[in-house]
């Protein structure tokens, strides 16, 4: 495991109870490596990678082994649906705003205001998204099969210059946002622009971009934007995106059987080390921002002007924009059913 992941999955792990198909050296195979291309560096979004990879190795006697590279050594972030087609690797993190033309049925994920708040939820639908048909058809075009959803927790914004205390304060605003999030700040008047997150701090250093969104708490500080901010918004929750984990469709059916169910006996290891990892995180981190910028809480009214103009709008262009692509509206729709599923099993 990354030397300095360890002591996050570590603590990730520790408030996890989670049943283990098989013992340690239980699964017999042969020698196998697997190279999984991620950008940025090691952070909670990679906990739970990083403790199936410890877990393969220990279930296999070292046999499987799976190993994160970082910081696009094996490909550009942009780059990596490409990757998996040409087999230059056998997984990667991938984000979808980032080549929106590439997996045009994932950017349902990035939708404002989606009813995925509570955390149980947002693993329910998603796990269950990533069987939809147009969810596995946008990876199967890349050699890829959906894997694990990186459960990214709600975006909220960081920047600087003056704060936007009010809905009108966003107008003419650079802000670093991803899909529909990025059209919902759009119809408050800020300016989008479509950066990866690898790019964001340089560019809040040149002063080519105001504000960014990143999920909170965790990736703001993964990325060091708190360090260059002066304000945060605290209660916005606009949405998230899909940042999530696929695998290699020809190195996934090339494996024995044995580690194929590994796999996917252990996805929701991955899902719920992620989410630890970011609970984790949160406290520590809203100490520091309360201490080192001005925190923004919107009233009950503003948020709700901003659902009004920034959620059904948006919605149905993106519906009515994808229609002839494939079913976007039954995409959508599933969205909500699962949701319900979710909603009605934990009341």
């Amino acid at each position: 495991m990354n030397k300095h992941l360890a002591p996050l999955v570590a603590l990730a792990l520790a408030g996890l109870q989670i049943a283990s198909p098989a013992s340690a050296a239980e699964i017999e195979g042969p020698a196998v490596f697997w190279k999984i291309s991620m950008y940025g560096n090691p952070r909670a979004l990679t906990s739970g990678m990083e403790a199936l990879a410890e877990k393969a190795a220990e279930a296999t006697d070292g046999k499987f082994q799976i190993k994160i590279f970082y910081a696009d050594q094996l490909g550009n972030s942009r780059e990596n649906l490409d990757g998996l087609k040409l087999n230059a690797f056998e997984g990667a993190g991938i984000c979808n705003f980032y080549h929106p033309g590439k997996n045009p049925a994932w950017m349902v994920f990035s939708l404002p205001f989606l009813p995925i708040g509570d955390p149980e939820v947002h693993k329910y639908v998603f796990k269950k998204m990533f069987d939809h048909p147009a969810i596995v058809a946008d990876m199967a075009k890349w050699n890829a099969i959906p894997y694990a959803s990186g459960l990214l927790p709600q975006y909220e914004i960081m920047g600087t210059g003056p704060a936007p205390t009010t809905l009108d304060g966003w107008k003419g605003k650079r802000v670093r946002a991803g899909g529909g999030l990025g059209d919902a700040m759009e119809t408050i008047g800020a300016i989008n622009q479509t950066l990866s997150a690898a790019e964001t701090l340089t560019a809040f250093q040149n002063g080519t971009v105001d504000a960014a969104a990143f999920p909170m708490t965790y990736a703001h500080v993964a990325f060091k934007i708190n360090e260059e901010a002066e304000w945060y918004t605290s209660n916005m929750a606009p949405g998230t995106s899909e940042c999530g984990w696929v695998l290699n469709k020809t190195a996934f059916e090339a494996l024995p059987t044995a580690y194929q169910d590994f796999l996917m006996d252990n996805r929701d290891l991955v899902l719920d080390t992620q989410q630890a990892a970011y609970a984790a995180q949160d406290e520590g981190n809203l100490k520091l921002f309360e201490s080192t910028m001005e925190k923004i809480t919107y009233s009950d009214e503003q948020i709700a002007e901003f659902r009004e103009v920034a959620g059904r709008p948006v919605w149905d262009k993106w519906i009515e924009d994808n229609k002839d692509t494939f079913d976007s509206q039954a995409v959508f729709d599933a969205i909500f059913v699962y949701a319900e599923e979710a909603q009605a099993a934990t009341n």
